[in-house]
């Protein structure tokens, strides 16, 4: 336009499909025009559902339709039948998943699985937990999935698994090593150091290791092994621990003496003990139990042996007494 509001050319040169437009002086239009949009420029037209069911009728009646859809439903029917009878899991039994056996054809087989860390466990034992056999691809394999369930084996405290392509796979184990024992309902279980019961017992190679018993005594083996380095020269005495009511600890001796610890602080009556035997050797006396669960005292019960012995040295002495002049 120039600086009156007048155009400088005609609108028919620009081509752009509107029909020309007559300015009056004014700039206002000289007749009422209808603009006709190209269909180029047009908004898209929305499907209503009835156009929709149009749509899907058309595609039904197309040549060759009727006989796709009848094969859809025939397969669809005949993979229902065989998951429900059972004929599917078998021949996945036999030749492994679908997806599987494609990856197989492509040379994703696992050819080779490297394992280590392994000390407890044999090799065959992880493969089974992990699930992987010849049937198995490296393609689909899901090593996150594997790694979960490698760790829900007690012994493994933790695992990583590595897929290298096209065939090779690395599993890597971190054992729970046997740490102590945990006698419980009349059965010795292996347990390592942070308490999960390994297994039974089985193997005399690890007869040595510390013995605890009870409810929860797994849990407290850090609070059991403290009062074994606590008890100095005593330890050699101790072989076993057994955790009363959940709440506190008796000491068995080799002996036969059971000590009685405190419910609150026992390292320290552990500790007292330390001292008393060695001033007086407490322990080689012939005692049956020795309580430490009050501060200010130490309360000794001797065996029926030693007690019988002492009734007839007081009765001795008291006639010896009873005798003088």
């Amino acid at each position: 336009m120039d600086g009156r509001g007048r155009l400088l050319r005609s609108l028919e040169a620009e081509n752009i499909g509107f029909p020309a437009v007559v300015l009056s002086s004014a700039g206002a239009l000289s007749a009422p025009a209808v603009i006709s949009v190209p269909a180029s420029m047009a908004s898209p037209v929305r499907w209503t559902r009835r156009g929709r069911l149009e749509k899907i009728l058309n595609v039904l009646t197309l040549p060759g339709a009727a006989q796709l859809m009848f094969i859809a439903l025939f397969a669809a029917v005949g993979v229902y039948g065989a998951i429900k009878g059972g004929h599917y899991a078998a021949f996945v039994e036999q030749y492994g998943h679908p997806a599987d056996i494609v990856a197989r054809r492509f040379g994703f087989s696992i050819n080779t699985v490297t394992i280590s860390g392994v000390r407890e466990l044999a090799e065959q034992d992880i493969l089974t937990a992990a699930g992987i056999g010849p049937r198995s691809s490296l393609l689909f394999l899901d090593a996150a999935r594997i790694r979960e369930q490698l760790k829900l084996l007690p012994i493994v405290k933790d695992a990583a698994v590595t897929k290298l392509y096209p065939d090779r796979l690395v599993i890597e184990i971190e054992e729970r090593q046997p740490f102590a024992l945990w006698q419980i309902e009349g059965e010795t279980r292996l347990v390592a150091e942070d308490g999960v019961a390994l297994g039974f017992m089985q193997d005399r190679r690890f007869i040595a290791l510390p013995l605890v018993a009870g409810a929860g005594a797994n849990e407290r083996l850090s609070e059991y092994m403290a009062l074994l380095e606590t008890a100095g020269d005593l330890r050699q005495h101790i072989v076993a621990g057994v955790r009363i009511a959940t709440r506190r600890w008796t000491l068995k001796t080799t002996d036969g003496i059971d000590i009685l610890l405190p419910e609150r602080d026992p390292i320290a009556a552990m500790a007292r003990l330390a001292g008393l035997h060695r001033l007086c050797h407490v322990l080689d006396k012939d005692l049956m139990s020795l309580d430490l669960r009050q501060k200010d005292r130490l309360v000794a019960r001797l065996s029926a042996e030693a007690a019988a012995a002492r009734e007839s040295a007081s009765a001795r002495s008291a006639k010896a007494k009873g005798a003088r002049p």
